[in-house]
């Protein structure tokens, strides 16, 4: 799942899809456009578009703001791609817009705790990642606590999933993600990668997040732009874990590490 950020701010590559010469921020879609073929040809098989920075500490944008950035890219990926396109949101009018513009995923940091956003899907078809995160991005980092972080993020996504299927939403359509980085210490991070195994029970593809990330910083010490070998790393015990779908900034790199896998598992 390639990553594909209309946003400013964006820890690793915020800024980076801007329209050039503008003032305040105007997502360029013709290079978010050379941006997203070139992921294809690396190999991507999701196309993950996010219009807001859900990283430590960053500030909200309007529903208005995010529609602006999301939807005319949704709609020229989806027009000039066959892939699959996923949109990152907790918005409903955003999850809305985005499904109607092409969207075939939703993927929210919140897990369809707004009922607004839980009535949007279950009305759709798309397909939906519950993904756990303890507290809010402004402020998720500052008490991060867990008596056993495994079990509990397990638990969480346990009563999201049972509260999808009580409104109407076929287990099948779900995806789930143990939100990496998302109100967990490096501690915590590094005790889900170990633990990920866990996850198998309940019986649903895992999708991980660790591209980039300060779980991989903090170790490496090194810059965003210079953690592909640590998120490489990351990945690998992630696969080997079973981890079923990885969401990155590196596609190439990212699937050279899948077929080796798989050749590992072939053998």
């Amino acid at each position: 799942m390639g990553i594909v950020n209309v946003t400013p701010d964006s820890f690793s590559d915020g800024g980076q899809l801007r329209q050039a010469g503008a003032n305040l921020f105007k997502v360029d879609v013709d290079k978010t456009l050379r941006r997203t073929k070139q992921m294809v040809d690396e190999g991507a098989v999701f196309i993950d578009v996010g219009g807001e920075s859900t990283r430590p500490g960053a500030q909200q944008i309007t529903a208005d703001e995010e529609l602006e950035r999301v939807i005319p890219v949704v709609e020229a990926i989806s027009r000039n791609f066959d892939i699959c396109v996923s949109v990152d949101s907790s918005k409903a009018i955003v999850i809305e817009e985005a499904i109607n513009a092409g969207a075939e995923v939703v993927n929210d940091i919140r897990a369809l705790q707004n009922e607004a956003m839980l009535q949007k899907v279950v009305n759709s078809n798309v397909a939906i990642c519950l993904m756990h995160m303890q507290g809010h991005p402004q402020t998720m980092q500052h008490n991060c606590n867990y008596d056993d972080v495994t079990a509990e993020v397990l638990a969480f996504l346990k009563a999201r999933i049972l509260i999808c299927e009580r409104n109407g939403v076929v287990k099948e359509r779900l995806l789930v993600d143990p939100g990496f980085g998302f109100g967990k210490t490096l501690k915590h991070n590094y005790q889900l990668l170990k633990y990920l195994p866990n996850f198998e029970v309940m019986e649903l593809p895992v999708l991980i997040g660790v591209s980039r990330k300060s779980m991989i910083g903090d170790v490496v010490g090194k810059a965003a732009d210079q953690r592909l070998a640590g998120s490489i790393a990351a990945t690998t015990y992630a696969l080997l874990g079973g981890a079923n779908i990885i969401r990155t900034h590196d596609v190439a790199a990212t699937v050279d590490a899948i077929r080796v896998h798989s050749a590992y598992l072939d053998a």
